[in-house]
């Protein structure tokens, strides 16, 4: 096990031994069910490493067990980790987030609100950090509304490279003005265009350099190269079948084997308990691990601050276990407990959060400084236990 944390008892970071076995039992359940495959889950607390599990398989066919060194598919979990690069550049200088997104994206210098015209205010950096900007995504299984199937129309998602993506996403007409509404979109793929743009670096070389390096995630990246590919758990769904089957090929999935033509900041890392666990513990810890600080506090702490008006809020925006609520709200790139009492959540206030579509979660806590993690490879469903809530449920009833 290698998380940069000291591992500990769980009485030693102020948990609970039979409130964690709670945690395990009820994710055990799961497994058992036949629901899930498997799980992987750290907790740390007070920068101690109080729990930690491997529960279940990494291929129901072989029988192969999950091991704590297992890589998985983390979907929507990149979306911090694009946050956090962003931050990187805030830090420098390089952009502020009233800018207009045409002053690092030109071609949208001319985009068009939903009927036709120019909008009356340009989308900021500030908007695209909070899917607030207009986009719509035009991915996924399921209904598409008008946006995303001009999304679709245009090939976005086909393009050559991000630029090209840019190009294509530009020409497209906004969902909403910006700033009216919320919507969830690939806004963090634009921002790995403007960290491209920014740094002169591709946005995985940007990522490898000043993050996954410095913080020592050995394992997280846009690929799975072939000396690690037996690691990769197999990626399992329960679409119109009863019991859990592998998916081979999601249609908003890249193979893991390959280099990607558009890396995507908005859903294309591969990572590993131990490096995710690595890069919630610096959030924790305002932007430094291990002595080495690759983000400012004031940068930990406007990422991981509301960013939408009251009225946004009771509007109940969302997608998928994310329902934006009174006293849930929207940080960059991820949700923001602003009220848990009246979200319905026994968690911190301040608490920074987001899930991914393979079933990972994770959650960072600092009022109650901890940090959790859980890994799972099984693509999301409106019938799965919703494990983020129950598992904050179960852990507020842990710390002691």
């Amino acid at each position: 096990m290698r998380t940069g944390l000291q591992r500990t008892t769980p009485e030693e970071a102020r948990l609970s031994p039979e409130g964690l076995a709670k945690i395990d039992q009820a994710l055990q359940r799961e497994v058992d069910r036949g629901e899930l495959a498997g799980v992987n889950l750290l907790v740390a607390r007070h920068g101690k490493v109080g729990h930690w599990a491997t529960l279940g398989l990494k291929n129901l066919q072989t029988c192969e067990p999950l091991t704590w060194d297992t890589i998985f598919r983390i979907f929507s979990m990149t979306k911090p980790v694009t946050a956090a690069a962003m931050m990187i550049l805030h830090d420098e200088g390089r952009w502020s987030p009233d800018d207009p997104i045409a002053r690092h994206l030109p071609e949208f210098a001319e985009v068009k609100g939903p009927d036709g015209k120019p909008p009356a205010h340009p989308p900021t950096l500030r908007q695209l950090m909070t899917h607030t900007a207009g986009f719509g995504y035009g991915i996924g299984p399921g209904p598409h509304d008008a946006v995303d199937e001009g999304y679709i129309a245009a090939g976005v998602w086909k393009a050559e490279g991000l630029d090209a993506f840019v190009q294509r996403v530009a020409t497209l007409p906004l969902a909403y003005p910006p700033g009216e509404a919320w919507r969830y979109s690939l806004a963090m793929d634009l921002q790995g265009a403007i960290i491209e743009r920014l740094s002169g670096m591709s946005l995985p070389a940007f990522m490898r350099e000043r993050l996954f390096a410095p913080l020592g995630m050995v394992d997280t990246d846009f690929f799975v190269p072939a000396e690690k590919r037996s690691r990769l758990a197999t990626l399992y769904h329960m679409y119109n079948v009863d019991r859990l089957t592998e998916l081979t090929h999601p249609s908003f999935a890249r193979d893991p084997a390959l280099i990607p033509a558009i890396p995507s900041g908005g859903g294309g890392l591969y990572s590993t308990i131990d490096d995710y666990s690595r890069f919630a513990q610096m959030l924790l810890c305002r932007g430094e691990l291990e002595g080495v600080r690759v983000l400012s506090e004031g940068a930990v702490r406007l990422m991981t601050s509301n960013h939408l008006s009251q009225e946004m809020m009771e509007h109940r925006y969302g997608v998928g276990a994310q329902q934006i609520r009174p006293g849930f709200g929207y940080g960059f790139n991820g949700a923001v407990f602003v009220d848990p009492v009246l979200a319905s959540s026994r968690v911190g206030r301040g608490t920074y959060q987001w899930d991914g579509a393979a079933g990972t979660w994770f959650w960072v806590d600092w009022e109650n400084d901890l940090i959790f993690v859980g890994l799972i490879q099984r693509m999301l469903q409106d019938t799965m236990t919703p494990l983020q809530a129950t598992t904050q449920d179960l852990l507020a009833d842990a710390l002691v």
